[in-house]
């Protein structure tokens, strides 16, 4: 089935990053789409529909809270007139996406007036972070749940139900929703993502998600594996491993005897089957080991594609953002993956300008450290100050508005001509590609990824969604390649 989109123009960027040059950019928020539950038709008594803004975990875990409703008697729909509950699974990163939330609840308004029955919740980051002053100020909304707590939810709406406002955004140390069987929303039939872990631990300066998602805590391997096994039974050719940091995943059996860091489970779910194409997301440059370098190189369904963002090319600036690292240990992992997986591995990153106290010259060390990687994609924004956060608390946010602007386009432009450099290098080779979707502009053409994710759009022939298809490159644009099936 395919998956109705809505296109707002505050949303930026995918959390898994997709090859294009984008502006305004973060691995964990909005995509530049806003995913709409698609109608399921099982007979069930009421209509469920959700939009999911934000970063993949946020599409993953609205595909968990439609499984857990379903077995309450609640079918999908992407039609929100027809709904008896609407749920917006909600991103913090930025002030704009909260923001955009506030004017579609003032939207979503107009049809309660005309069914006042209509139930109306919001998930996730933004009402972990706000909680129940969300019920004070949107006097629309009827529930606030936050990522942890989506196993209340159908007691939470039977208190809804009997007339009362209902809240839980308990954060737990231990919840992965491990056992269940997500409800594939917003699949192709062909991509699947598959949630390894939950939380962060790293307090980056600038960012709320360890406040909206909690601590850390790694999913048993054994149902990740499971999980892989089953979506190849039904026919998925790819899936992709989510994690805030997925380097840092690390599990342990009860009985002590079994120990998987994330290298291990990256084989063991590359192991399910050759035809099974594995990506992941996101990597931190502080974790990401050469045990996982090499474990990429000896497989060839594990994708040579690596997300790793940098967020600045200046020590100093790295310190104030408690990133961990400094430039020359980001340098040295750079190397790593140039020399264990080769120069045509693509890596992407996250750049902030104008971060608080950031000077000219320290700018330009993020451009210099750009042209020293010269990624094949990035994602970008200038640096807003988010509410509760380190740099909220104890830095000032004291670079001009228009200077950030300025330095965000420098960062753009540079990133634009090495997206063309690096895209150039795909023309007259052949790239083994597997076939997702239609292309936007013809049906006659298929769109699909190769394994350093690059989007290559080719004449469709015979070929078929789900094929992996050998395509001859002979034109590259800055976001994507051209080519014929051979």
């Amino acid at each position: 089935m395919s998956q109705p989109l809505i296109t707002l123009d505050f949303l930026d960027t995918p959390a898994l990053p997709t090859p294009s040059v984008e502006a305004n950019t973060h691995a964990h928020e909005p995509s530049g789409e806003v995913r709409v539950s698609p109608t399921t038709r099982t007979g069930r008594k009421r209509k469920l529909y959700i939009e999911s803004y934000g970063c993949q975990m946020n599409f993953s875990d609205s595909e968990i809270v439609s499984s857990i409703l379903f077995e309450q008697g609640f079918d999908t729909t992407e039609q929100l007139e027809g709904a008896d509950l609407v749920l917006l699974n909600t991103c913090s990163i930025r002030e704009k996406a909260e923001q955009t939330v506030r004017m579609r609840l003032a939207q979503i308004n107009g049809h309660k007036k005309r069914n006042p029955g209509l139930l109306v919740g919001v998930l996730g980051c933004m009402a972990e972070r706000l909680k129940s002053k969300f019920l004070e100020e949107e006097k629309l909304v009827d529930l606030v749940v936050g990522p942890d707590a989506y196993r209340d939810l159908p007691q939470l709406i039977q208190q809804v139900d009997g007339g009362q406002k209902a809240v839980n955004v308990l954060l737990s140390r231990e919840e992965t929703y491990a056992d269940i069987t997500p409800v594939r929303l917003n699949s192709n039939g062909i991509t699947a993502f598959i949630s390894i872990m939950r939380g962060c631990d790293n307090m980056c300066s600038f960012c709320v998600v360890p406040f909206t998602r909690g601590r850390e805590r790694s999913r048993d391997a054994h149902s990740i594996v499971q999980e892989a096994r089953d979506l190849v039974a039904q026919g998925y050719k790819e899936v992709t491993l989510l994690g805030q940091n997925v380097d840092s995943y690390k599990w342990a059996s009860e009985d002590g005897l079994e120990h998987v860091n994330f290298a291990q489970l990256l084989e063991q779910v590359a192991l399910v089957h050759p035809e099974l194409r594995v990506r992941f997301s996101t990597s931190h440059p502080k974790d990401i080991t050469d045990e996982v370098l090499h474990t990429m190189a000896r497989y060839d369904n594990i994708c040579k594609y690596i997300h790793l963002p940098a967020q600045s090319g200046n020590t100093r600036v790295l310190k104030l953002m408690n990133r961990t690292y400094d430039r020359p240990w980001y340098e040295e992992r750079v190397q790593a993956i140039r020399r264990i997986l080769g120069d045509d591995c693509g890596i992407s990153t996250d750049m902030i300008a104008g971060f608080c106290s950031e000077t000219e010259e320290e700018h330009q060390d993020t451009l210099s450290l750009m042209d020293l990687v010269r990624y094949d994609m990035a994602y970008m924004f200038f640096y807003s100050e988010r509410p509760g956060t380190l740099a909220a608390r104890k830095l000032e946010d004291d670079i001009p508005l228009e200077v950030k602007k300025r330095r965000l386009a420098e960062i753009i432009e540079l990133q634009r001509e090495h997206s063309r450099v690096r895209n150039q290098r795909a023309v007259g080779r052949v790239h083994r590609v597997l076939a997702e979707n239609f292309s936007k502009r013809s049906d006659e053409h298929l769109s699909g990824r190769n394994s350093q994710n690059q989007v290559v759009i080719f004449p469709k022939k015979h070929f078929k969604k789900g094929d992996y298809v050998d395509v001859l490159v002979h034109e590259a644009t800055t976001n994507t390649l051209l080519g014929e099936a051979i």
